[in-house]
């Protein structure tokens, strides 16, 4: 039902705004907890460095300025085009003196970083980051068996849940997505195509939201085809990611596809629903078409 659609397409929300405020508790770098860092001290990823950096750079005589641009340096990360959805915003002190050593140039800078930097991923069902969060750093003290059993059921009730809202949602997705772009009125269904063409031809030349046939198509950087207005609904109320594949994306991402593309789309084959018309026409002379319906109705009128 529609009650629970938007019940689930809200705890998606809710997911996202959850898995966002856990990167907030990691380190950009190293991925460890600031919560448990013992400096309790955390750096800005972004802007100009501290003024304690600043002044080892001008001693050493370094040109770097900000954050950034030191990163990039010390740890071969560029940090310019992180997502705050998918990346943390701080790093840990431990990482902060790593990048003061290096400056420095102090020896066995090769040891500095116990481990590889992190990879960071967009959120998912099988989020690391949430699950991790949602279990908690194990206590050093030894729990009753009581206490541990209820928390296994705590648990074992939470994955349960946890699976039933994915179920929901993986059912629900397409169906969300089509009503937010709402162009059933104004995009044209694929049953219209005159031809019988292959499935997968139909699939290639459609919206991957609406599953209309392309108006105003726009391709996103991981290849996926969709009608303008859609994608860009879609990106406004469900957040920067490719719809089909959760690839970060942004409206600036989006290009026309390649002229042999269009030339194929404008040229599909399609039969005027128009009752007592069913006249084949090509996709790109086709508004024509129905705007010659549409004159001819209020001329009879």
């Amino acid at each position: 039902s529609l009650a629970r659609e938007e019940d689930a397409f809200h705890l998606s929300q809710r997911e996202m705004e959850a898995h966002q405020a856990n990167l907030q508790h990691l380190c950009r770098i190293c991925g460890g907890s600031l919560k448990t860092d013992p400096y309790k001290t955390y750096h800005p990823v972004h802007g100009p460095v501290d003024e304690e950096t600043q002044a080892l750079l001008r001693k050493k005589e370094k040109r770097a300025t900000s954050w950034p641009d030191l990163l990039v340096k010390v740890f071969k990360i560029d940090v310019r085009g992180d997502i705050d959805t998918i990346h943390p915003t701080h790093f840990c002190h431990n990482c902060w003196k790593v990048i003061q050593r290096k400056v420095s140039n102090a020896p066995h800078e090769a040891h500095l970083l116990e481990k590889d930097p992190v990879e960071w991923h967009p959120h998912s069902t099988s989020c690391d980051i949430c699950v991790t969060s949602f279990r908690g750093v194990k206590r050093k003290k030894t729990m009753l068996n009581s206490q541990l059993s209820k928390k296994l059921r705590i648990i074992a009730g939470h994955t349960r849940k946890i699976r039933c809202i994915r179920k929901v949602k993986q059912l629900n997705s397409k169906s969300l997505m089509k009503k937010i772009s709402n162009c059933k009125q104004i995009h044209l269904s694929t049953k219209i195509l005159a031809i019988d063409y292959p499935v997968d031809f139909v699939k290639s030349i459609s919206c991957q939201i609406c599953e209309h046939i392309l108006a105003d198509p726009v391709e996103t950087t991981c290849k996926h085809l969709f009608c303008r207005v859609c994608i860009l609904k879609c990106l406004k109320v469900m957040g920067s990611y490719c719809p089909s594949c959760r690839y970060p994306c942004f409206p600036t991402d989006l290009v026309s596809p390649v002229k042999s593309f269009l030339s194929i789309l404008n040229n599909l084959v399609l039969r005027c629903p128009v009752k007592g018309c069913h006249e084949e026409v090509f996709l790109e002379k086709y508004c024509q078409h129905r705007s010659n319906h549409k004159g001819a109705e209020s001329t009879d009128s």
